[in-house]
């Protein structure tokens, strides 16, 4: 018997970032208290760094290795920087504060990072989860080798070392331990459901193919006759797992409780990395397995696009909750990117990756944002305490409007350009209805996006209004950067767009 062969500078980023999560829990477990803290923070950024460098040098590689169960191509490599990039900005609002979100108060520990006296003192208290950074590695390898994975088994894995450690961290919020254990309760009974009917969905198809393989799978679509009922279940299943895993409708019920629960600055790790990662395992499996189906699945993709449209902004109109509110947005979103993967084209794809990058650098800058409006009982999310947040503090506020401007789609932010690849891409493939609903969508969503920014700026401020924390080097650092991609790839797209087409062909 032979000795697999596995291509190891291939697979470097993502060896780099798992072998850092568990030196991480090496440190939690023997490390002195005092010092753990700073170690844990320097060695997930610069795990993250080598694992970027890495991809980078990668750039322009196409090939199938680990004996087939990975491919590392223009799309897997795409994604791979975008969900670095995003982990290390996730970081930067980790190491700001406790993680002890989800409407808490979080105690400043990131100005005495080197090992001061204040995060000596609290360490000493016990108050640092310093667990959540070997936990937020783990997610991350696991979302690394998702887009990547060529196999549905290999999948399946990578699905499973992303899921758990985000159960985990979704419960770690202290001070409202009951709204914050719900909330992880649920992400992980419907996410094993999830997992159920994917693994379900794969054995299916392995029944129709005889093989895991997505090479395989595709070549077996036209050489097998008979048993297309087995084919077409399967698709359906593993289509309901990945649509759990990006927030689309009626998969959504576990989105708005799982964000409001969780702690902020999980919450938009979660929100950015978790649904790049999906998506792009969702494009590999059904324009490189099923990609001779189409004419199949997309049907399916149609409904499921305009549902989940219509149900993210509708439902927003109604929320007064700021992370509630974003939870549906974030679903709406996964409805305009379901828009642009219909397509089922190169088009289409260097749309959905433009998109996931100006999505994700929005999404965790106004998360970042939310951490630092507070009131007496922690993080101040109900919409009415925004009242008057311009005039308080009018850099804070304009910085949270214009993550609202991008996500509403309003020119000269990366949301405009986003949504007009996307609308473009499902044009070309003769989708207009599927468009006219997205234009639509767009134009009911700008409603709630801009009623608070009115509130913000044209609403007197109570005697009672939350307070603003003083952001450290570490969370303006976090935001500026999701301000500078916002507006940069609202005015000067074309680089980034580029890139995206150039990464746009899968490997097969």
């Amino acid at each position: 018997m032979s000795a697999p062969t596995i291509e190891y500078s291939a697979i470097l980023p993502m060896l780099i970032v798992l072998g850092a999560a568990v030196l991480g829990v090496l440190i939690e477990a023997f490390a002195p208290r005092a010092p753990r803290h700073a170690l844990q923070v320097w060695l997930a950024l610069l795990a993250i760094a080598a694992a970027f460098v890495q991809v980078v040098r990668l750039a322009g590689t196409s090939l199938i290795g680990a004996e087939g169960s990975v491919a590392i191509d223009g799309p897997a490599l795409f994604l791979q920087g975008a969900i670095l990039v995003f982990a290390a900005m996730s970081v930067l609002f980790f190491a700001e504060r406790r993680i002890e979100g989800g409407g808490d108060t979080f105690a400043p520990a990131a100005s005495s990072l080197p090992g001061g006296e204040a995060e000596r003192t609290l360490v000493q208290q016990g108050v640092l989860q310093t667990e959540v950074y070997p936990l937020m590695m783990f997610a991350v390898s696991g979302m690394l080798l998702f887009p990547a994975a060529n196999d549905l088994l290999t999948m399946f894995v990578a699905l499973e070392v992303l899921s758990l450690p985000l159960y985990l961290l979704c419960g770690m919020a202290r001070r409202r331990r009951l709204l914050s254990q719900e909330a992880a309760l649920k992400y992980f009974l419907l996410g094993a459901f999830s997992s159920a009917f994917f693994l379900f969905g794969s054995a299916l198809v392995y029944g129709f193919a005889g093989s895991l393989l997505l090479s395989d799978i595709d070549a077996a679509l036209g050489a097998r006759v008979g048993q297309e009922g087995l084919l077409l279940a399967g698709v359906g299943l593993i289509a309901v797992g990945l649509m759990f895993k990006v927030g689309a409708a009626p998969f959504h019920a576990w989105t708005p409780d799982v964000y409001q629960g969780a702690p902020t600055p999980v919450t938009g790790f979660m929100a950015a990395c978790t649904k790049v990662a999906a998506f792009g395992a969702m494009a590999r499996i059904f324009y490189v397995a099923f990609g001779g189906m189409r004419t199949d699945w997309q049907p399916m993709f149609w409904a499921i696009a305009i549902l989940t449209m219509v149900v993210g902004v509708v439902i927003a109109l109604t929320q007064t909750d700021v992370k509630r509110m974003l939870a549906y947005s974030s679903i709406a979103h996964a409805g305009f990117i379901l828009t642009g993967l219909v397509a089922a084209d190169s088009i289409g794809t260097a749309a959905v990756l433009f998109y996931l990058a100006a999505y994700g650098f929005a999404t965790i800058g106004a998360f970042a944002v939310l951490t630092l409006v507070r009131d007496a009982g922690g993080e101040a999310t109900h919409l009415a305490k925004w009242a008057g947040l311009g005039k308080r503090a009018p850099i804070l506020a304009a910085t949270f409007a214009l993550f609202l401007l991008a996500f509403a789609g309003i020119p000269l932010t990366s949301g405009f350009v986003g949504k007009l690849v996307v609308f473009s891409a499902a044009i070309e493939a003769g989708a207009l209805p599927l468009v006219i609903v997205g234009v639509v969508a767009s134009a009911v969503a700008a409603f709630f996006y801009v009623r608070v920014i009115v509130l913000m700026f044209f609403s007197e401020p109570a005697s009672d209004g939350p307070t603003v924390a003083v952001p450290s080097a570490w969370t303006t650092v976090g935001i500026a950067l999701g301000v500078a991609a916002t507006v940069a790839l609202g005015i000067l797209p074309g680089p980034l767009l580029d890139l995206a087409q150039q990464a746009s062909v899968f490997v097969r």
